[in-house]
């Protein structure tokens, strides 16, 4: 086995052992009172033969590795836009896949439940270093053990390139869910050198990071290595068939042969083997490519998006809406909710959603000509701008939650919420809870610029305190797999959700005209 070796570290922070190694890691200053360690490997750098492949065994070193910074982020295209650059985001790179973990310094006697969070950013963007991935509030109640971790994204991690594996390349789908499961095995068998409890792990993420946890949850070989799990604004649906994706690996690769050509010049000649190109492309043409199959897919096929999981038959054997429905899903306490208009913020570069009319006259196309009358009642207007928005963000997010919340209460214990409160400033802009607001408030980062801007017209306090209480049922069920007392269960024959808002309140089947003009408009989906 290779050995890599780092030099010796000043005692300035505690060490512990992992796979592959001793690390040494940051200790905050107080009253902050968190141990850090960033930066961990928790498989072996996905680069040169292992691109395309499922993530290898860690590669050991020796000595005592430095773990007070964050590692590459997975690679992604920068803030410049594709048609003027190509440039790669800062500090990005194939070799992404480390791990975080925050602990309290303060040890107690016994384990602590532990929370992995998995970053949301379409699968194309994002990383453990944003400051949803470090969970300094959650670690400071000295309450839990909080685990981030970087996973490859787009065309690297969620484009299905099977069908041109050849002996000499030995692609594997579904790489970046693989990624996922990896870093919960280094969990299971590392956090207790952190003093975490292997057995007692909440697994949660948001939006991309949602709909991984809603697939974690099907996968055969994620069993046994969550005890809980949350989704945030999941998309639970945009998992795809072989026959989608691999349309889509067949104009990945078109587009980027003719960037390649074009960046080799007049008179050049790019490979006619599919295989060596995917393996030779620069990482920079790589993305290039993927940025013009971004954009283009919701068009070309509206409400779906190209990056995204695999049913596969082998490690992603069915659906995960099917996998729920019939009960083989992970019989373990979820969590599951949405925000009250996660379609809003969905507009120029992100415009990803059914939302336009020609994308919605293509979906009403498609569902079956009963339904059209009361969908349309549902949604009046549509598809005006709010009527549109609401409808592509409940196609994509909320609708396929209940179905998730429905289908799960048969089997475990299912919790539902929405998320509701909006500060003034985004409701006068016509934002309201939109997609991912809640985020700056479940991690107190209320004070960040952004959510700063958000109430510089009022609701901080309300804002705060909302993201509070969030905080507190997260933690509650990370310990206990139960939200609260004022939080019931759900059930199918009451439906119960707890609307988080300036005032929390309960409500009983939230939204039942829309669901039911839902189940009729996409009937494959209702069960």
């Amino acid at each position: 086995m290779t050995r890599v070796s780092i030099p010796l570290l000043p005692a300035d922070g505690p060490v512990v052992r992992v796979t592959g190694g001793d690390v040494r890691g940051l200790r905050a200053a107080e009253p902050d009172g968190i141990d850090s360690w960033r930066g961990i490997p928790y498989a072996a750098p996905p680069v040169g033969e292992l691109r395309f492949r499922a993530p290898a065994p860690v590669v050991a070193w020796s000595g005592i590795r430095d773990a007070t910074s964050f590692g590459l982020m997975a690679s992604q295209q920068g803030p410049v836009r594709v048609a003027r650059s190509t440039s790669v985001a800062p500090s990005s790179g194939e070799d992404c896949l480390t791990i975080n973990v925050h602990a309290p310094a303060e040890r107690g006697s016994k384990p602590l439940p532990v929370m992995v969070f998995i970053h949301g950013g379409g699968y194309t963007a994002g990383s453990s270093r944003d400051f949803s991935g470090q969970g300094e509030e959650f670690v400071r109640t000295g309450r839990v053990v909080f685990v981030s971790f970087n996973y490859r994204l787009g065309a690297l991690g969620y484009l299905d390139f099977t069908r041109y594996a050849s002996r000499q390349h030995p692609f594997q789908s579904n790489l970046g869910l693989r990624d996922q499961v990896a870093a919960l095995r280094w969990v299971r068998d590392n956090i207790a050198a952190f003093d975490g409890d292997p057995n007692q792990v909440t697994v949660f993420g948001e939006s991309a990071g949602g709909n991984a946890v809603t697939t974690l949850m099907a996968v055969p070989a994620a069993r046994g290595l969550f005890a809980r799990a949350i989704a945030q604004s999941p998309p639970p649906h945009s998992v795809y068939a072989r026959k989608a994706t691999g349309q889509w690996a067949g104009e990945f690769v078109g587009m980027l042969r003719q960037i390649v050509s074009r960046r080799q010049g007049a008179g050049s000649s790019v490979t006619r083997d599919v295989p060596a190109l995917l393996a030779g492309a620069s990482t920079v043409d790589l993305l290039a490519a993927a940025e013009i199959l971004r954009v283009r897919t919701p068009i070309t096929y509206p409400g779906a998006f190209p990056f995204a999981p695999v049913v596969d038959g082998d490690f992603l054997p069915e659906s995960p809406l099917v996998a729920f429905r019939e009960g083989r899903a992970h019989r373990i306490p979820l969590i599951v909710g949405t925000n009250d208009r996660e379609g809003s913020i969905f507009r120029g570069r992100v415009d990803i959603l059914p939302r336009t009319p020609a994308r919605i006259r293509a979906l009403f196309a498609r569902a079956p000509e009963t339904s059209h009358a009361p969908m349309r009642a549902a949604y009046p207007g549509i598809p005006g701008r709010r009527s549109g928005a609401d409808f592509g963000a409940d196609y994509g997010f909320w609708y396929p939650s209940t179905r998730v919340t429905d289908f799960h209460s048969r089997y475990a214990a299912t919790f539902a919420y929405r998320f509701d409160f909006a500060p003034r400033l985004l409701k006068l802009v016509g934002l309201h809870a939109t997609h991912g607001v809640e985020m700056f408030a479940l991690f107190g980062r209320a004070d960040e610029p952004i959510a700063r801007a958000m109430t510089s017209l009022g609701g901080y306090e309300q804002y705060v305190a909302a993201g509070e209480r969030m905080r507190g049922f997260w933690l509650n069920f990370a310990e206990r797999s139960e939200p609260g007392p004022e939080w019931p269960c759900y059930s199918e024959a009451t439906r119960s959700t707890l609307i988080i808002d300036a005032v929390d309140r309960v409500v009983d089947d939230p939204r039942a005209v829309r669901r039911r003009a839902w189940n009729d408009f996409l009937p494959e989906l209702a069960g």
